[in-house]
């Protein structure tokens, strides 16, 4: 549990890290391009910028935009740039997606174990009604299959009612625990497309506005407003489709522990049976 809960804190201070170095970097190029419009001189331009910026804050901007970059490249940082507001919600969602997915991973591989191994020693031991032995097995084994077997064998001396319903509602707890993190999952691949799409609104938004204030139709004029667009619905889908990707294959890995679950609890109750 800790191992997990230590990944899950370095991809999220890793990911709070990125998106805070990309901002400083937009920041940064804001303030640059609103210098050089006010001022048209060249030589005044680079004295004013020199007077205005102190040193340290300037270092500190370009040392962030420069480790983005190395980090998660170039190309990336300026799309993220070019996107607008809008690419911070989508960032937020990739981080939550990311730890989700890392969580995920830890938790089904941990609960996975080698169902046939597990049944050639347990079941000897139900068989020959040492009881003690099997539930030690148990407790000593990871994943829900042994947690299942486990609540059973602690009713074994009330009949076989008594262990069914056992299984069955420890069967119930073991589910839920598998079952989380898929409506994080699940809110990542619904809502990144769709902020995606709130982002080519806006970008079409300002295209039409673009052309208003020219009072004519150029390719130049539009260019940035439909690039908006474009940016933001590619970083939606982006990121909803390699999460859904996850998602299913996580949804695999629940039905195959289920099913494990089901045939050990089956082959249990079956020698609890035949050896009344």
């Amino acid at each position: 549990m800790r191992k997990r809960l230590l990944v899950i804190f370095m991809v999220l201070a890793f990911a709070n890290f990125m998106f805070t170095a990309i901002a400083f970097a937009q920041e940064e190029i804001a303030d640059e391009q609103v210098a050089i419009e006010e001022v048209t001189d060249e030589q005044v331009v680079t004295e004013d910028v020199v007077e205005d910026v102190p040193f340290e804050e300037t270092s500190q901007s370009g040392g962030l935009e420069m480790f983005a970059r190395k980090i998660v490249g170039s190309g990336l940082v300026d799309i993220f740039i070019q996107g607008g507001f809008v690419m911070y919600p989508v960032l937020l969602l990739l981080i939550w997606g990311i730890a989700t997915i890392i969580w995920k991973i830890i938790s089904l591989n941990y609960a996975k174990i080698n169902l046939n191994d597990f049944l050639g020693k347990v079941i000897p031991l139900v068989e020959s009604k040492k009881y003690d032995e099997a539930l030690k097995l148990c407790e000593e084994t990871k994943g829900p299959v042994a947690a299942i077997m486990h609540n059973g064998l602690l009713k074994v001396d009330n009949g076989i009612e008594a262990v069914e319903k056992a299984i069955e509602n420890a069967g119930v707890i073991e589910m839920a625990f598998l079952e989380k993190g898929f409506i994080p999952l699940s809110t990542t691949i619904n809502l990144a497309p769709m902020f995606g799409f709130f982002g080519t609104i806006v970008g079409m938004i300002r295209a039409f506005g673009d052309i208003a204030a020219a009072g004519e139709v150029e390719p130049t004029i539009v260019a940035t407003g439909i690039q908006i667009a474009l940016i933001t619905t590619a970083a939606g889908l982006a990121v909803a489709i390699p999460m859904q990707f996850f998602n299913n294959m996580f949804l695999g890995m629940v039905d195959g522990l289920v099913m494990d679950m089901q045939r050990g609890s089956e082959k249990m109750i079956e020698t609890l049976v035949e050896n009344k």
